[in-house]
C-alpha cells in the first residue's frame, strides 16, 4: 500500500510562488525554468515575457521582432533568487538568429563539465529543438538545431548510454497524437539516429499530450518528470507526472505514476497568462537528502517550488506501473 497518494506527493513551498513578475520591473511574465546547479548555487533560466508601450513583447505580443528573453536566477537557498541584469542567450549575428528570438521553455543537463541548454527555436514553421552550451552561465554557445520542427522539447540524458549520447523528445503530430515520445541516439549531440518509440498517452490526463524533462539518474532507473495536458470543456489543464526508465535501455518503461504527482490547484496556478497550468523544464535531485526539487511554471505567469522525497516517487511509478 502506498504511504502517499500521487496527487499528495509534491509539497509546495510555503512561500510559493517564489518567482513573480513583480521581481523584474516592467516583466509580464517569469515563467518556465530549466533548472541545475553550479558552483553550489541553484541556477533556473527564467523565461521572461515584457511589457513595452503597454504591450506584451512576448507571445501573443505585437511588437515587431518580439521576444522572450531568458535569464538566469541565481540561490544560495533554492528559494530566494536574484536575477542577473543581462540575457544568458543573444543569438543575433549568428546563423540561429531567426530560430532564438524567443527563448523560452530551456531544459539543461550537465554532461562532464558542460551544461547544454535545448530550448524550441521559432521560425514561423513551428518550433525545432535548438542546442546551446556553457560552462560558467555567463555566456551560452550557439550549438546548432538538433530536432526538426515540430518538436518542441528534445531532453539529453546526462551521461553516454552504451557509448552513445541519448536524448528523449517529442516530435509532431503522429496517428496517436502529439503526445508520442520517442528515444533517439547521437554520436556527437548534433546528429541524431537509431529512433526508438518510448510512449504514447497511457491515462487520460495525457490524453491531449505530453512531454519529457531532462531524466535524473537513481539506483532504481531513469527518473523522467513529464507534463500530461487534457482538454476539458473549460480548456487545457496541465499536470505534472513521472516515467521511470531502464538504465541500460531507456526504451524500456519500467515504472510510471498512473496518478499525477501535481495539478493546478493554487490560485496562482489556475489564474494568469494561461489558465490552469503547472509545468516543469526539469528537476534537482539533492541525493545526500533524498529529496526531489521540482521549480514549475504557474499559469505561463510565476514560478512554484515542490519537492518530495526522491525514493517516494521511484516507489510510486514502480507502484502503479
Amino acid at each position: 500500500m502506498k504511504a502517499v497518494r500521487g496527487d499528495q506527493l509534491l509539497k509546495r513551498h510555503a512561500e510559493n510562488p517564489i518567482i513573480t513578475p513583480s521581481m523584474l520591473p516592467g516583466a509580464d511574465a517569469t515563467f518556465n525554468c530549466g533548472q541545475t546547479m553550479y558552483n553550489g548555487k541553484t541556477i533556473l533560466l527564467v523565461a521572461i515575457d515584457w511589457v513595452k508601450g503597454g504591450r506584451l513583447t512576448g507571445e501573443g505580443g505585437n511588437d515587431e521582432g518580439a521576444s522572450t528573453e531568458t535569464r538566469v536566477a541565481e540561490s544560495d537557498d533554492g528559494v530566494h533568487f536574484t536575477f542577473r541584469d543581462k540575457p544568458l542567450m543573444d543569438f543575433r549575428g549568428t546563423c540561429l538568429e531567426r530560430y532564438t528570438r524567443r527563448i523560452l521553455d530551456t531544459r539543461v543537463t550537465k554532461i562532464d563539465d558542460t551544461y547544454y541548454i535545448v530550448f524550441p527555436g521559432q521560425g514561423g514553421f513551428g518550433p525545432c529543438g535548438v542546442l546551446a552550451r556553457t560552462k560558467d552561465f555567463e555566456t551560452a554557445e550557439p550549438m546548432g538545431i538538433i530536432a526538426l520542427p515540430p518538436n518542441r522539447v528534445p531532453c539529453l540524458f546526462p551521461e553516454k548510454i552504451r557509448g552513445r549520447y541519448a536524448r528523449i523528445d517529442r516530435p509532431g503530430h503522429t496517428p496517436s497524437g502529439p503526445g508520442d515520445m520517442w528515444v533517439s541516439y547521437s554520436p556527437d549531440l548534433l546528429y541524431w539516429g537509431d529512433h526508438r518509440f518510448l510512449t504514447s498517452s497511457y491515462v487520460r490526463w495525457t490524453r491531449t499530450k505530453m512531454g519529457p524533462t531532462p531524466p535524473i539518474k537513481t539506483k532504481e532507473g531513469w527518473l523522467v518528470i513529464i507534463h500530461g495536458v487534457q482538454t476539458p470543456c473549460s480548456g487545457n489543464v496541465y499536470r505534472l507526472g513521472a516515467l521511470l526508465l531502464d538504465l541500460e535501455d531507456p526504451t524500456r518503461i519500467i515504472g510510471r505514476t498512473r496518478s499525477w504527482i501535481l495539478a493546478p490547484t493554487e490560485p496562482y496556478e489556475i489564474l494568469g497568462n494561461v489558465l490552469n497550468v503547472v509545468f516543469a523544464c526539469g528537476a534537482i535531485a539533492d541525493y545526500d537528502q533524498d529529496r526531489l526539487r521540482v521549480y514549475y511554471g504557474c499559469a505561463d505567469t510565476s514560478i512554484g517550488l515542490a519537492t518530495c522525497r526522491l525514493s517516494d516517487l521511484v516507489a510510486m511509478c514502480i507502484e502503479e506501473a
